[in-house]
């Protein structure tokens, strides 16, 4: 006999009657296109609940200097048009701002406030218990440890705490799912978890207009991406401009139009190389004004090629096909979910970095893309599987 899965931690009956709930988290675009399936599903099964979401911020400082760049924080434009949150904190990027919020948290006496992290929960448990005076603080917090144990004794512990990830986890979302289970007995099957993009008209025009300069209107648009947050996780640049030029000796590709994504900051280096490479039909793409720029303009390509960051899940998202780049190391549990439509190329050994992967080892793989069967804005459509190790 199959076990019963245990009870949830917040009562349904407190989710039935109109009720506050702050959830702290510090998503990143790609924990997000995951995310947002579980938000909406517990919208629909508690309509009389009112979510708030802090977003916990790690580099607070008292520079303000970095306070432009922090407050700009792209996920911000993707969660004010999101319909399951009432109210986000997201001014706790400076010391004054982070008092501010406390207060202002404070005032909204939530009878539930829970944190959802897998990295720093100790700090974000006791930012919960400073906001949280008279409710009830439920973390998701790591198995003891002497060193979870000496960072827990200064403050009093959340009311109740369960493990942050499950015995087993097969992919990211199945964390996420474990978290909204135990929380709310709320969870999804991997069919339900593709992620999902309500891109708004103002660009999706703006990204029409900005293919059009390009000349790629009718013709096969290719975007391709080097870059990430973390270095180890970045591929050269030239290492992306030789899979340009070797992509566009193949064929069935020599007519595209290829987009190499910048970062706002690494514009004008980014310019530069494609002018000094001498690519024919290579063009710049930065999303500098919003967020839904970089979907919009994915949503529009024939490929997608990409390292480990949140653009090959924004691909997954927008139903369009991609090559994704990973370390080894975690590749198992960050691959894109829609396996059908994507290409996985990874590492050879765990704890190599993305330069390990040779341009030649993609260039293999474009001949692979041919047979995605994809229809374009058909989420329904059923795909060839293609995979490269």
């Amino acid at each position: 006999m199959k076990p019963e899965s245990p009870a949830p931690l917040v009562p349904a009956g407190l989710l039935e009657k109109p009720v506050k709930i702050l959830f702290i988290m510090h998503p990143g675009i790609g924990d997000f296109c995951y995310l947002q399936n579980f938000f909406r599903e517990l919208a629909a099964r508690f309509p009389s609940l009112e979510m708030h979401l802090w977003v916990g911020e790690h580099r607070i400082t008292a520079d303000p200097a970095k306070w432009d760049g922090l407050k700009k924080f792209i996920l911000y434009d993707w969660l004010a048009v999101c319909p399951f949150f009432k109210k986000i904190y997201r001014n706790n990027y400076s010391p004054a701002g982070l008092a501010a919020a406390v207060e202002e948290a404070r005032a909204e006496n939530y009878p539930v406030i829970t944190t959802l992290v897998l990295a720093r929960w100790h700090r974000y448990a006791k930012l919960a218990r400073d906001i949280c005076r008279d409710g009830m603080v439920i973390s998701a917090m790591r198995p003891f440890d002497l060193k979870g144990w000496l960072r827990s004794f200064p403050y009093k512990k959340p009311d109740i705490a369960f493990p942050s990830a499950p015995a087993k986890a097969g992919h990211i979302s199945d964390i996420f799912n474990h978290w909204f289970r135990r929380l709310f007995g709320v969870g999804l099957p991997m069919g339900k978890r593709m992620p999902f993009m309500n891109i708004p008209g103002e660009w999706t025009c703006w990204a029409d207009g900005f293919i059009k300069k390009t000349g790629a209107d009718g013709q096969k648009l290719v975007f391709v991406n080097v870059t990430a947050k973390d270095w180890k996780r970045c591929w050269s640049l030239k290492n992306g401009i030789e899979t340009i030029r070797a992509m566009q000796q193949v064929p069935q590709w020599k007519d595209a139009i290829f987009l190499l994504n910048a970062m706002p900051g690494d514009v004008a280096k980014f310019h530069d190389a494609i002018d000094k490479s001498g690519l024919e039909r290579t063009h710049l793409f930065s999303a500098e004004e919003n967020f839904f720029q970089l979907p919009a303009v994915l949503g529009s390509c024939s490929l997608i090629i990409s390292v480990e960051t949140s653009v090959i899940h924004l691909a997954n998202a927008v139903r369009i096909p991609v090559i994704a780049l990973m370390r080894r190391k975690y590749a198992w549990l960050w691959y894109p979910i829609d396996t059908k439509n994507t290409i996985l190329i990874t590492t050879k050994k765990r704890n190599d970095r993305m330069d390990e992967i040779p341009p030649k080892r993609v260039a293999r793989a474009f001949g692979e893309v041919l047979k995605i069967n994809h229809k374009h804005g058909d989420p329904n459509n059923e795909y060839d599987h293609a995979s490269s190790n």
